[in-house]
């Protein structure tokens, strides 16, 4: 059975250019062929995740009311608490059996993008827990950082100047999302009841599990295969919005989250751009003819989450 391949992403920071190449070639054929691969060596320490899912868990169990008052529906910037069967990420399906908190770019409420009421530019929604925001931010930030430099190999692997992709993620359109899955029952064990089967929308997704089995991934055959948990390692996977980048180059694939035998969680950290920054194929690869038109980041992100939540689709 295929198996998605794992990268250690250790020589991106290498000096040797030789070493970097080697790496990003290794992206590059997992972009192509599955888009779909583990990375390790990634430089997140061990104790920084594990603090990440404890306080994913404390969030989750604060009491319902706690939770609503951060509702992603007070949120036009996709930042806040989304309750359980409110997302329906393949609405012919039904709804996904989960609850998630999403944090984005942090930005002050008096900062100019957020008075301007630019799109994705808002401020979030903190529970009220010791010490809790500073710990979340901490983590965002070193993921951004490791979405960096994934970003400097795909320039790599794609012919283009090593730092081609910097200009787009200063303070890009990022969002950390926590998800609590419960345990299934009779009513809830089809294979996609905690996620639908979807893509997912913006550059790259860079997702730590815990030990609970339930992440699948559609192969170019057609088969769902499993992607157990690798200690250590993010599972990664190219979005819808770096596939049209790379005019089809990457591939964004198929993949849903099956009902779990027990309670699980995951921590996802979608990265777009920078939301102004234009979304053109003849500026990843000049030389083909473009099979879509340039749009910006925040044009495209805001068109696939309109369909995602009930409470926006009436």
């Amino acid at each position: 059975m295929q198996s998605l391949p794992l990268i250690s992403v250790a020589a991106l920071d290498s000096p040797d250019p030789q070493a970097r190449a080697k790496v990003a070639a290794e992206l590059g054929r997992a972009c192509r062929e599955v888009g779909f691969f583990y990375v390790v060596d990634h430089g997140i320490p061990a104790d920084r995740i594990q603090q990440a899912f404890a306080d994913a868990k404390a969030l989750f169990a604060l009491p319902l009311q706690d939770k609503q008052k951060m509702s992603i529906k007070l949120s036009p910037h996709n930042r806040g608490y989304v309750a359980m069967a409110d997302e329906k990420l393949n609405p012919s399906a039904g709804a996904d059996m989960k609850e998630a908190f999403n944090i984005g770019t942090d930005f002050p409420s008096d900062h100019p993008d957020v008075l301007a009421g630019k799109p994705f530019r808002g401020v979030n929604f903190w529970p009220e827990l010791q010490g809790w925001r500073e710990r979340a931010l901490d983590y965002f930030e070193s993921c951004l950082n490791l979405g960096r430099l994934l970003h400097r190999g795909f320039s790599l692997d794609l012919g283009l100047a090593e730092n081609h992709f910097d200009r787009h993620l200063h303070k890009p359109i990022a969002t950390l999302r926590m998800l609590h899955y419960p345990a299934s029952t009779g009513e809830t064990a089809r294979e996609d009841a905690g996620a639908g089967a979807h893509t997912d929308y913006g550059n790259i997704t860079l997702l730590a599990t815990d030990e609970v089995a339930g992440l699948q991934v559609l192969t170019r055959q057609g088969e769902w295969i499993e992607a157990p948990y690798v200690p250590g390692a993010y599972v990664c996977n190219i979005g819808d919005c770096l596939m049209r980048w790379s005019n089809d180059t990457y591939i964004s694939t198929p993949h849903r989250v099956r009902a779990p035998e027990r309670e699980r969680y995951s921590i996802a950290f979608f990265l777009e751009v920078e939301p102004d920054s234009l979304v053109d194929p003849r500026d990843v690869v000049p030389g083909e003819a473009p099979k879509y038109p340039p749009i910006t980041c925040a044009e495209y992100l805001a068109s696939r989450l309109n369909a995602t939540y009930e409470h926006r689709n009436g």
